[in-house]
């Protein structure tokens, strides 16, 4: 059983369908990234799993149970969404203090957790003084106080600088590391693709794909492969004549084979005696992947 499971998930507002029938996992030791345009249904997604919001129909479970059935949820899930609030006369320290009494958690967790997200020398200033990356940072060693199995970031690079954005992909790495089950949703898809090695994409409130990283890039024949010669002409009849599809990129940048190997374009111009210059795979950018999925809708 999957950390977390979404079967048939659908939510309607009205005459609104948010959500419509989707169904994934997030598999523990693996960061999932969630992405989907301004109004996909991500937002609502999570707050069904985390029992904000009651389906209209389908499933959002932890290991087969409701948000609400967990004993002690903030040991098994740990959440940052966008609207993460907090008291703005209270220390970095005594928020989490206060946490860590209501979630039965040992005291020094805090420290442990202040130290994980690098907010130490700033634990004792009140939140109202804190940048909004330094909050976010605040919202996410709240999230981590449980030590929890899933971890569920929303959009957790707001406010952070580029040396704190590297902090994160880090920190995300680190802990799927330690086994735990990571769903980021976010808006910035080069930071990403950099970050995570699933995907989920959604759009109108449905599926528009779901796998690893590197299936979602690749696109229903795969990856593409690119390559060189001495005699790109002849070699792209030769490869026409073997049944693929091929393009020929501009200023002598070579072919472009969808779905088709590596290996398989080296044999295919052996056996046709032509010397190739280059060859590799390549895949779409995960922009380029996203567009077609959502047939061309901006990311939000």
């Amino acid at each position: 059983m999957a950390p977390v499971e979404i079967r048939g998930l659908s939510k309607r507002f009205g005459n609104v369908l948010a959500v419509n029938d989707l169904s994934f996992d997030i598999d523990a030791g693996r960061v999932t990234g969630f992405l989907g345009p301004n109004g996909a249904g991500k937002s609502t997604s999570l707050r069904a799993l985390l029992g904000l919001v009651r389906p209209t129909s389908g499933t959002a479970t932890f290991g087969g149970r409701r948000y609400e059935e967990l004993q002690r949820p903030s040991t098994k899930v740990g959440a940052v969404l966008e609207d993460a609030s907090f008291h703005p006369g209270r220390t970095g320290r005594n928020h989490l203090r206060v946490l860590a009494v209501t979630g039965r958690h040992p005291p020094e967790r805090v420290d442990v957790v202040l130290d994980t997200v690098g907010l130490t020398a700033a634990a004792d200033r009140r939140v109202k003084g804190y940048s909004m990356g330094m909050r976010q940072r605040l919202a996410i060693a709240s999230a981590l106080l449980g030590d929890p199995e899933v971890l569920i970031l929303d959009e957790p690079t707001n406010g952070l600088d580029p040396p704190g954005i590297a902090w994160m992909r880090g920190m995300l790495r680190e802990q799927a590391s330690r086994g735990r089950a990571v769903l980021v949703s976010s808006h910035l898809l080069a930071e990403v693709a950099q970050s995570v090695d699933d995907v989920v994409v959604i759009s109108g409130g449905q599926m528009r794909g779901h796998g690893t990283l590197e299936q979602v890039l690749g696109g229903d024949e795969g990856p593409a492969t690119q390559v060189r010669s001495q005699d790109d002409q002849r070699l792209a009849r030769a490869l026409q004549a073997a049944g693929h599809d091929v393009t020929a990129l501009a200023a002598g940048g070579g072919l472009i084979v969808p779905g088709v190997s590596p290996q398989d374009v080296g044999v295919i111009a052996h056996d046709a005696g032509i010397y190739l210059v280059a060859l590799g795979q390549q895949s779409r950018s995960l922009e380029q992947a996203f567009f077609a999925l959502t047939g061309g809708e901006s990311i939000a």
